[in-house]
């Protein structure tokens, strides 16, 4: 079969401007609740975009822990590409894609990192070996190899034991919303897309996109 003939025609649901929350925050905790309780694998994975110094973007998978009327949180070292890049460039797209409810959301907006007393509490909410690997890895730098890695876990491990600290490169960052897009699959492309955005005054505008 050749790569251009893979598709799918979506048939499971459809978006309604009548049915949709006025509030694109409650809306996508139903569709995240709607998510956890079809069992789709890993709905908290999200793809963070992000844009460097050169104009360039870059996306990764991470997932979310947090998210109500603030924005939608997230916990990373500070030192990796996407720290380096929203220190330069405080501005990120996040996408939710759940492919078993032919489901996707798009999110943009300003990120700030959290408070420190926010992003230890999380981290100490953390299984140990996660918190050694904050500690032993320096994220998105080079190293010589597999075996270097394991070593520098082994010396973290052998320094902290059950009682890791936070590093201090390392916590929370809120993406503050001004663009949520709900897009719900649909038979022969017409898929619904409804978006908001935020306006001045700080209210919530929305509109069907075609699709």
């Amino acid at each position: 079969m050749s790569i251009a003939d893979i598709r799918t025609d979506y048939t499971q649901a459809k978006l309604s401007e009548h049915d949709i929350d006025p509030d694109p925050v409650a809306q996508f905790a139903k569709w995240f609740d709607e998510a956890l309780c079809a069992e789709v694998p890993e709905p908290n994975a999200m793809s963070v975009s992000t844009v460097g110094e050169n104009g360039r973007p870059s996306s990764r998978i991470l997932l979310i822990k947090d998210f109500d009327q603030r924005g939608f949180t997230w916990f990373t070292n500070y030192g990796s590409r996407k720290g380096v890049e929203l220190a330069k460039n405080p501005h990120a797209a996040l996408l939710f894609h759940w492919i078993p409810l032919e489901r996707e959301v798009r999110i943009e907006g300003r990120v700030e990192r959290v408070s420190s007393e926010e992003s230890e509490h999380y981290f100490q909410s953390r299984p140990v070996k996660s918190r050694l690997s904050a500690l032993a890895s320096s994220q998105s730098h080079p190293i010589a190899d597999r075996e270097a890695l394991e070593a520098q876990y082994a010396q973290v491990e052998a320094k902290y034991g059950e009682h890791p600290p936070r590093p201090e490169n390392w916590g929370g960052y809120r993406l503050k919303p001004d663009y949520i897009e709900f897009w719900q699959g649909r038979r022969s492309r017409l898929h619904d897309r409804i978006v908001y955005t935020l306006d001045k005054d700080g209210k919530w505008q929305r509109q069907r996109l075609q699709p």
